[in-house]
């Protein structure tokens, strides 16, 4: 009788010890398990800066005389301009570059045989910076006004940016991260199993783009600057833990 005992007694001791092991492999192998997924935001925004530039030049053989128009030109864009409501602070002039232009030469056989000097060729620039678009976009439409006076003056199109990316960046990056537990949640969820700690998390790629328009996106990020809407968007992909 106590040989029976004795062995009930291992049994149930046998029994009690593997499912203690079972347990600690099921327990083990859980909290290497992980669920990896990666969260997504999007927001459109409007550009609050603009920043349009132009640029100029005169071309004659004394250097004395073209600095001379370069500079009457400059004055009579500066008046054009603070006319259009632009002020002193909003626009830079950059400084007079110089280059010394010739025509080639060539013989009846298409060879060069020198060349010979036509004149100065100054050249100038004016940028404009302002947080009032519309006006400035006005302005970079309607500046053929300025041809019409004699200046040979070429528009570039218009830049837009937008001064507040910081904070755009961080509220789209807590959204990114809601978006990814979300979708690490319903996976457990639909797995049987509970969502544990953050074991990794990688911001992704911050894009911004023009909005309604077929713009690829880059690996090293996309950043318009042609577009006064636009939309940016961010990712970040994060390892849970499953419990």
């Amino acid at each position: 009788m106590k040989n029976y005992i004795i062995a009930a007694i291992v049994a149930v001791a046998a029994i009690f010890s593997f499912m203690v092991l079972g347990n600690a492999y099921k327990y083990k192998y859980k909290t290497n398990e992980t669920i990896s997924v990666t969260g997504l935001a999007e927001k459109n925004f409007v550009s609050d800066l603009i920043v349009w530039s132009g640029h100029y030049n005169r071309l004659t053989r004394d250097l004395k005389t073209a600095y001379t128009q370069l500079k009457e030109d400059e004055n009579k864009i500066r008046t054009y301009l603070k006319g259009k409501g632009v002020q002193d602070a909003e626009m830079v002039f950059s400084a007079v570059s110089i280059d010394k232009q010739f025509n080639t030469r060539y013989n009846s056989e298409g060879r060069e045989i020198g060349s010979d000097f036509v004149g100065y060729k100054l050249s100038q620039s004016v940028t404009v910076e302002s947080k009032d678009i519309d006006k400035v976009e006005k302005i970079s439409r309607e500046v053929t006004e300025l041809i019409e006076s004699g200046i040979e003056f070429n528009s570039s199109a218009p830049s837009y940016y937008y001064t507040k990316l910081s904070e755009l960046k961080i509220d789209l990056l807590a959204k990114a991260s809601a978006d990814a537990k979300q979708r690490a949640a319903t996976i457990a969820e639909n797995s049987g199993s509970g969502l544990g700690r953050i074991r990794k998390a990688t911001m992704g790629v911050f894009q911004i783009t023009g909005q309604n328009s077929d713009e690829d996106y880059s690996y090293g990020g996309a950043f318009n600057t042609s577009s006064r809407n636009k939309t940016a968007s961010i990712t970040i992909k994060i390892d849970y833990a499953v419990k």
